[in-house]
């Protein structure tokens, strides 16, 4: 799973109004169908009082080196009628080639039906607005890589990790203790990297 891919860079919302139904989109972005899951859950919970909150993601699962990568892809009408929401939600994200995306479509019932052409349209479109407005950018799958130094190595780690421009957290306890983020095409090298500059004396998970 070390191509890049398409995804949202942050969550965002999109609402507006339909014959007096109001719609809400949301998306965010998800490391795995557990993340998506949940975060279906929370918009569930916190728009409990909706009509529909109908989910759709699509998620890179499985582990290349054992099994091989694949994409899993959900959706559900949740109670709308067959065809007329999930799909068309999921059909978004598929057309913007979209991975490690989740969304819910929030529907406050309006008293007016709109049809299954009506409601198609609408689940599209609020995919659509809530993926405009988080915008799209190319993502390139990550690892957490930890090293563990003692004082005397962690000016020369930092220096790398700050010189490749990776996001990291540093812990200065007894010892010296770096969350690195690093892309998973670029790991090995990059360990063997540290384990040089620090003469095999860094702990690297």
């Amino acid at each position: 799973m070390s191509r890049a891919y398409r995804t949202v860079p942050e969550p965002a919302t999109a609402e507006f109004v339909v014959q007096g139904s109001e719609f809400i989109g949301h998306v965010r972005p998800v490391e795995s169908v557990d993340a998506a899951e949940t975060f279906v859950d929370a918009v569930r919970k916190e728009y409990a009082d909706a009509t529909h909150n109908v989910p759709a993601y699509r998620v890179r699962a499985g582990d290349e080196e054992t099994d091989g990568h694949f994409l899993r892809e959900y959706s559900s009408d949740d109670g709308e009628p067959s065809g007329s929401a999930g799909k068309p939600a999921l059909n978004v994200l598929a057309q913007q080639d979209l991975e490690n995306c989740a969304v819910v479509v929030t529907r406050y019932y309006g008293g007016t039906n709109l049809g299954v052409g009506g409601l198609v349209r609408a689940y599209s479109r609020a995919v659509k607005e809530a993926v405009e407005a988080a915008g799209i950018v190319e993502e390139r799958p990550h690892e957490q890589v930890v090293i563990t130094v003692a004082y005397d190595d962690s000016g020369t780690v930092r220096s790398i990790l700050e010189s490749e421009g990776y996001e990291f957290a540093a812990d200065y306890e007894a010892a010296v203790t770096f969350d690195v983020r690093v892309p998973r095409a670029e790991g090995e090298a990059f360990r063997d990297r540290i384990r040089s500059a620090t003469s095999g004396r860094a702990d690297l998970e």
